[in-house]
Formats: C-alpha cells, structure tokens, sequence
C-alpha cells in the first residue's frame, strides 16, 4: 500500500481497515500498491445511492408524524397492541442513516488519501439489507397508507426552499473527492461519463428554484389570518379524548370548535365515543370481559355509566404529553366517564364555543334512529342551533327540515351542478391544494382541514388561507403567532443567486486546487520511474 500524499500512513491503515474489514492483510501489503477497480467503484456507487435512497425515506418518516397517531390506532385495532410506533421507525431510520453515513466519510476519506475503496463483504451484505428494508417500507407505504404520498408532496411546500439549499451544500462538498479520483485516474471515458453526470446535476439543481412553489412565499401583508382551531376529540394530548376533561382543556386552548364522534346506546342515549369497539379507551374488558367486542351501540347507557374512560390514557401514554402532564390532571383523569351528548352541550353552552359532530355507526340498520334521538336531545338542550355544526351525511335533509338553523358541514368538494352552495367543507388536509383553497376562500367558502398537528403543516395551511384545522395539538398551534418562515419573492430570489454562485466558486476552487495537487505529485512520481528503470536496467547487466 502506498503511503498516501497528504495522509499519514496509520490513518490511511485506520480509515482502509475500517472500510475494507483489512486488519492484517493492510499491514501485509506495505510494498504492493492496491488500485481501486470499476467494481469497487460500483459498490461506491451503490453505497452513495443507498444512502440517498434512505435518507429519503428519513424524511419520510418525519412527515408521517404529523399522522402516527391514525397508524397507532389502526395496530391497535388489529392486534390490541399499543406502542408509540413513531419511535421505532425513528430509532431504526437513524441507526440506517448514522451507519451508511459513517460508510460514505470512510469511502471519501480514502479516496482524498489516495487508498483504494475495497469495500468488505459484510458492508456489502448490509448494504443489500438496508436497501431491501427501506423498498419494503416505501411498498408497505404505498400499499397501506398512500395518501401520505401527498403529504409528502405538501411537506415540499414548506420545505423544498431549504431542501435545495442542503442538496446543493451536498453536492458542492462531493465535487472535492470527485476531482480527486478524476485527476488520479487515468480512465478517459469514466472522466468524462463522470464529468457530464455531475455537471447535469448540478446544472438541474440550480435551476430547481423554478419549479419550487410555496404558498409562504409572500409578502408580509398578504398573509392571510391565522386558522381557527378545531380540537379534534378534544385535547387528546392533554386528557383523555371525547371527555369533559378533554373539552375543558380545548377550551383552554381557544379552540372555536369541539370536534367529537356520538353514538347511540341500545336504550337509545347518545354519548361521545370514537371507535366502534369500547376496548381502546375504557375498561370494558375488566367490566364486561364477555361483552368487551360487542359493537359501542350494543350497551346500554346504565352499562355504560360503569366503565373508567380514563385511566387507559395514563396507563398507555398515546401521547408524549402525557408523561408531563400535573398530579392535579393525572388524578382527575382517572376519574372520567364516558359522557352523554346532553352534559357536553350544557358545558359547551356556558364556554360558548361550536360542536361539530360525526354520528356512528353509518351502516347500522337503525341509523335513523340514531338520528331522531340525535336530534331530539339538541332541541332539548336550548343550545343555539348556530352552534352546532352537522357533518353526518345520512338524513340530512330531514335534519335540516327539523332544526334548520344548525350549520351544515360537508364532507366533499363543491360539485360544478351544485343544487344548494356549500357554506362549510370538511376535509382531510392531503385533499385540497392551496390554490383551491384560496379559490374556496375568495368564494367564502369555509374550509376545515384534518387533522393537522406539526407546526409546519400548520404554517403551510396558513399561508394558504384555510379557515380552520382540526388538531390534536391545541396547545402547540395556540402559540403560533405566525407561520414558522414567510418569504417575500424577492428575498428568496436572492437567496437563491447567492447560493448557486456561492456553490459554483467553490466546485471551481476544488477543482483548480486538486488539480495542482496532482501536478505536484507528477514530478514525483516520474523521477521514481525513472530510478526504478535505472535500477532494472543495472541489474539486468
């Protein structure tokens, strides 16, 4: 192995044996000159694609938080398992990133010292492993959640400004190794194969700006105010959800809406639940073990009565927020039950805040039913019918026939035959573009978008002019005065100049430098050619 130019020998022996697994056969091979093969290349290659190609899904996966909570739910239902599985995925995405990072500073490290990239077969079998994972989790994303395909598209919107900037970062830090093994190698066509690839790219990346659009790149007084906040079940992170714990900490969070789902007992009282089975958030298995899978609408309001809708929040912890949660909330959620439709609108009358509603189960034989008793017990309330927002779909002529000064809420777009104008749309945030909302909003069309947690999301929505978002985090979005970055146009613009420019000096600079490096080593390397032909030459006679 040849003392590298610029690299004491021990770190090149480290950074060789760390790559290539070479422990001894490093030492051995002191005098014999190892050369980096076109399959050595190839597995650099593959290294830097697989890197890439994990680094993407790491970014996936910070965009899924923002609906980890849904997937929680669903192994719930399936399984009667609960874990935080956002934190698995994290871990071993960053475990990925962290090794196959540490794998490409080794390859460049050697590659600037001169040494041969002989990468080992066990960093080659990973290598495959991590690419197979991460394919099996992008199929699995397609398969079962491929609406998160457009909150990937959405997440670009917020973040595809910065993205570009680290991506060119990235690209302009590769051209240091890259004019190294140009200058050292002696393969023409690679060269050039390698010169067009990356200049392409490069060219590419400067030019991205122009397909980048983000409704937050605006004046400052063209931001739209900021959305109302619709508490999804609540304050699901600060109390157990579709409570009266959980109401009152959405109300201390200034959330306009109370967002919940009502159903039906088989004595024929409405209350708050969610799901379908009562397993998730009661006790009903210690309760009623033998009836613990019946349907919620097959137990009636007495049985109901008994079972802790509470302590299931503490014990399972579906939220980080729990853990901080005071002795005051912790003892006080423990005593929840689940509550009637009638106590939640005498709170919601004396907080004067809106309910908005969904009615389950749809595809119950006696669905209307569940509406009339629905209907009779909001009538009976004395709520003001402004107050109550109506997203069942089922019936709703007859509701509005009966209580027409309730305000109804759609779970669609406007149709173009639309025989009544839609006042309030109801969607899941992955559903509209930004350009459709602000069309919506010029239309005065109120628009609910779900269910929207992280604060860029909310930024983006924000500068797109929604009227409001239901949320699990009230309290983070209440202390979001303004969306996390607003651009104006013409600062972007020169951000983007001084970037490009920037990056193109210093891919200059790496390549004129390395290039005079090589040069200095010609000389060398030539008057030892010489002398080793001298000495041939002598011996020979």
């Amino acid at each position: 192995m040849a003392d590298p130019p610029g690299c004491c020998h021990p770190c090149a022996t480290c950074l060789l044996c760390l790559y290539s697994c070479q422990w001894i056969t490093a030492k051995k091979e002191k005098k014999k000159v190892l050369h980096t093969t076109k399959c050595d290349c190839s597995w650099f290659i593959f290294l830097f694609c697989v890197f890439v190609f994990t680094l993407v899904w790491l970014y996936f996966a910070i965009i899924l938080l923002n609906d980890f909570h849904n997937f929680n739910e669903f192994i719930f239902k399936q399984r009667k398992l609960w874990l935080d599985w956002s934190l698995v995925l994290l871990i071993a995405t960053a475990m990925l990133i962290i090794y196959l990072s540490v794998l490409l500073v080794l390859a460049l490290c050697l590659q600037l010292c001169g040494q041969p990239l002989k990468l080992h077969w066990l960093h080659k079998t990973l290598l495959i492993l991590t690419a197979l994972v991460v394919a099996a989790a992008f199929t699995g994303l397609e398969i079962k959640w491929a609406e998160e395909w457009r909150s990937a598209h959405i997440s670009l919107q917020a973040t595809g400004p910065f993205l570009h900037i680290a991506v060119v970062g990235g690209m302009t830090i590769l051209a240091w190794p890259l004019a190294s093994f140009i200058y050292c190698t002696y393969n023409t066509g690679l060269k050039v194969v390698l010169l067009l690839m990356y200049s392409a790219l490069m060219i590419a990346l400067y030019l991205a700006p122009l397909g980048i659009a983000s409704p937050c790149i605006m004046e400052e007084n063209q931001l739209p105010p900021k959305p109302a906040l619709v508490g999804h079940r609540g304050a699901p992170m600060l109390a157990p959800e579709n409570t009266l714990m959980s109401l009152h900490k959405a109300v201390d969070c200034d959330v306009q809406v109370f967002e919940t789902d009502v159903m039906v007992s088989a004595d024929g009282v409405p209350f708050l639940m969610h799901d379908e089975e009562l397993t998730r958030t009661t006790n009903v298995q210690a309760v009623f073990p033998e009836r613990a899978a019946l349907n919620s609408t097959a137990f009636n309001w007495t049985d109901l009565q008994q079972l802790d809708a509470g302590s299931w929040f503490l014990e399972r912890k579906p939220f980080p927020t729990v853990q901080s949660l005071s002795a005051g909330d912790r003892d006080q959620a423990t005593k929840q039950r689940i509550p009637s439709l009638e106590e939640v609108l005498e709170a919601i009358k004396q907080s004067s805040i809106s309910i908005m509603f969904d009615l389950r189960p749809e595809n119950h034989s006696d669905y209307q039913t569940f509406v009339n008793a629905t209907l009779e017990v909001i009538l009976q309330s004395g709520i003001p019918l402004q107050q109550v927002l109506w997203l069942p779909d089922g019936f709703r002529k007859q509701v509005r026939q009966q209580a027409p000064g309730i305000q109804q809420v759609y779970g669609r777009k406007r149709l173009h035959n639309e025989m009544e104008p839609l006042l309030h749309v109801n969607l899941p945030y992955q559903d509209m573009s930004f350009e459709e909302i602000r069309q919506y909003r010029q239309d005065n069309i109120s628009v609910n978008l779900y269910v929207v947690n992280q604060p860029w999301l909310f930024s983006v929505l924000w500068c797109s002019g929604v009227t409001s978002v239901t949320t699990n985090a009230c309290q983070v979005l209440k202390e979001m005065k303004h969306p996390i970055w607003l651009l104006p146009s013409s600062t972007y613009l020169m951000i983007w100049i001084v970037v490009d420019c920037t990056s193109f000096l210093a891919i200059l600079w790496a390549f004129l430098l390395m290039k005079k490096c090589s040069r200095r080593r010609q000389p060398a390397e030539s008057e030892t050619d010489v002398l080793l032909t001298k000495i041939n030459s002598l011996m020979q006679q």
